[in-house]
């Protein structure tokens, strides 16, 4: 009988595991570029803000996957409720310590450009490289259609104090306590949508499942098979994109991954936000732009890659899911965070009061997103546009 090993070489086994190599280079990543922020404090403009840059997106990479590790235990309606407190982690440090140096106008340009850039940049992305590969990407319809029901009336409620800002005299003055009013709104809104979320996801699994049941019965009647070998072969994608995805995490692991990122996101964006300044000097960008694109882009690197990534394995329902769940967040639940919080970290206070340009492109792109996803199909035609349309909204505030 060969000998036990000990407590500490079975976890280091268990852990060394259960990371995959690209865990273990995301890691490593994210821990040199981290030093490399601290190190590069004073070593020009441009420098400090790119190194804190990549750092701000390879935590966010780090925070993603803890999430979805924990979410693995936790149930599918953990999901949810995970990456909507913990998925916009460093976005949501990056706009404090950005309110703090009173950079409002880059606050509320990323908070506009996070959606912008899920909606046209992110999807657009996603349709047209599943498009190219697979031809016609189809997903479904009732649930697109039921999450930009939900964008709309999320984006419409965050859009009200800037509309009443502009046409209406009575409440201009009012602007901060309407804000606060919406914020609460927006967070109670959330809250109720999480069990219904929970439901849809449980109806969605039986769902599927009864059709993979009934798929495999009438391949079985046409081929000779049991319906249980053909039912195998049906799941054999699911558990080899399973194989794909690598081992589980320890709880343990996924735990301390999490605080370490988080506690290291709020010291990363600290930094990146210090460079910020000195960067959009020597490059002569505005805020406006830093924060539409810049901020946005490091702050959801997660989605962009998660949902592009699965749209080419041709997993357009969960692309969609994926991609469309991080706008709706930040409508329902990071903007309003940040309209409460603002008063207590000091700085510029934030409102929902937007600059009509911010207001006119998020509401176009919104309903254009909407009616693009609501025959459940898209193609590659259609997500070239929604990128073009992306780079036209980003060129229009590079001057400010």
């Amino acid at each position: 009988m060969p000998p036990a090993r000990p407590p500490q070489t079975a976890q280091r086994s268990l852990i060394g595991t259960a990371l995959r190599r690209s865990d273990i280079v995301i890691m490593a990543g994210a821990a040199v570029f981290t030093l490399g922020a601290v190190l590069a404090k004073g070593a020009g403009a441009v420098v400090p803000f790119v190194v804190s840059a990549v750092a701000v997106a390879l935590l966010a990479a780090l925070v993603g996957r803890a999430v979805d590790h924990l979410a693995d235990r936790l149930g599918a309606g953990a999901v949810g409720v995970l990456q909507s407190a913990l998925g916009n982690l460093p976005e949501l440090f990056i706009c404090i310590f950005a309110l703090r140096s009173h950079l409002l106008d880059v606050v509320t340009s990323a908070i506009i450009g996070s959606i912008l850039g899920n909606l046209l940049l992110v999807l657009g992305l996603s349709f047209f490289v599943g498009g190219r590969k697979h031809g016609v990407l189809r997903f479904s319809q009732p649930r697109a259609r039921m999450i930009m029901a939900l964008m709309i009336l999320s984006v419409a409620a965050m859009l009200v104090p800037s509309l009443a800002s502009y046409v209406h005299a009575a409440a201009a003055s009012h602007e901060a306590g309407l804000s606060r009013i919406t914020a609460v709104v927006l967070l109670v809104v959330f809250a109720l949508s999480i069990p219904a979320s929970v439901r849809r996801e449980e109806a969605a699994g039986r769902g599927q499942r009864r059709e993979q049941g009934g798929r495999a019965t009438r391949q079985a009647a046409g081929s000779g098979q049991s319906a249980d070998q053909s039912a195998d072969q049906d799941a054999a994608p699911d558990h080899a994109a399973e194989r794909e995805e690598g081992h589980r995490w320890p709880l343990a692991l996924a735990v301390s991954v999490l605080a370490v990122t988080g506690l290291l996101a709020a010291y990363v964006s600290d930094l990146f936000v210090s460079a910020l300044q000195p960067a959009m000097n020597a490059m002569h960008i505005s805020e406006a732009f830093a924060g539409l694109v810049i901020v946005a882009i490091a702050g959801n690197a997660v989605e962009n890659a998660v949902g592009v990534k699965l749209a080419w394995q041709n997993q357009a329902d969960h692309a969609l899911s994926v991609i469309l769940n991080s706008p709706l967040q930040i409508a329902l639940v990071l903007a309003p965070v940040l309209v409460l919080l603002s008063p207590l970290v000091g700085g510029a206070a934030f409102t929902l009061v937007f600059n009509p340009m911010l207001v006119s492109t998020v509401g176009i792109s919104t309903l254009a997103v909407a009616f693009l996803v609501s025959d459940g199909e898209s193609d590659w035609l259609e997500g070239a546009t929604m990128v073009g349309l992306y780079i036209l909204i980003a060129a229009a505030f590079w001057w400010g």
